[in-house]
């Protein structure tokens, strides 16, 4: 099933592209026709671009890896920051700095630069300082929370990019390219697809459009979380289930007779488990009742 429709995308004008003289040719392929001057989108590859796109991000969060967005531009700052906080994922709404990508183990001894001022200013050190020293120490660590706060957990380089208009943001492409890091963007029709691997040709300028693309997409990677959470929690009982069948196998019992009782036993642990819950539920029913007989 879809995860958007043409009626949603029309409300929120993915569809509207650049005048007609701004076009890039690379973008024919995505463009649907033109009106009054202006290229309309083909919003029928937006829907499968946009599934492509929210099922390999699903992919990369479920593998406990990290998606990078980035969104310099005014319209897109607040809702990037604002969705892709929810779901936990690095993101760059200011200046993008050179060499993030590329020169990361730089980056990473900045963001170390906040932890160290941070712990003089829970351990007595930063009072030590100068009235000036101390001024300007906290002016740096504004400055560093400002354009690299929302990187702190990106403890290695990233698995991929989102980017919201690749025009502006050329660096961020040219730097995951040349590491093989995989792009997701949103492309208008000024755009250039060539270097994007997983292109969503649709509006970069409308707010509206920015949210409603990168809200499927922060859901996508929610699920994917979820997913591995659930695997998670499910992989003590696995890695149990196999050491009872190797200890069994070494038996030399048939294997017919080691699946017999590995669903036994199975089927034992949720029997008492049951029974467990029914204790706790009687319980329960008799402290309410000695509560009832005091009043």
């Amino acid at each position: 099933m879809p995860r958007t429709n043409f009626k949603e995308l029309l409300d929120a004008g993915v569809h509207f592209g650049h005048l007609k003289r701004k076009w890039n040719p690379a973008m024919a392929p995505y463009i649907f026709m033109e009106r009054n001057g202006i290229h309309i989108i083909d919003l029928e590859k937006t829907v499968e671009k946009i599934d492509e796109a929210a099922s390999a991000m699903k992919h990369i969060a479920k593998s406990g890896k990290k998606v990078l967005f980035v969104a310099t531009k005014k319209q897109a700052k607040e809702i990037v920051a604002e969705k892709v906080k929810a779901v936990n994922m690095p993101y760059v709404t200011e200046r993008w700095p050179g060499g993030m990508l590329t020169n990361f183990p730089t980056i990473r001894k900045a963001v170390k630069k906040m932890s160290s001022i941070d712990k003089m200013a829970t351990d007595g050190t930063f009072m030590n300082l100068s009235k000036r020293e101390r001024l300007q120490v906290t002016r740096q660590r504004a400055k560093l929370e400002k354009t690299l706060g929302s990187i702190v957990d990106l403890t290695r380089l990233p698995s991929a990019l989102f980017i919201v208009d690749v025009c502006k943001e050329q660096i961020a492409v040219k730097e995951a390219k040349r590491l093989g890091i995989p792009v997701f963007a949103m492309v208008d029709t000024n755009s250039d697809p060539s270097d994007i691997e997983f292109p969503i040709p649709a509006n970069d300028d409308a707010s509206k459009s920015i949210s409603l693309i990168i809200g499927i997409l922060c859901q996508a990677i929610d699920e994917g979380l979820n997913e591995r959470k659930i695997e998670k929690d499910k992989e003590p009982q696995l890695k149990d289930k196999k050491v009872m069948r190797k200890e069994l196998e070494t038996k030399d019992i048939p294997a017919a007779i080691i699946e017999a009782i590995v669903e036994e036993e199975e089927e034992i642990e949720e029997e008492e488990e049951d029974v467990i819950i029914e204790d706790e539920e009687i319980a329960g029913i008799i402290d309410e009742t000695e509560e009832e007989e005091e009043e």
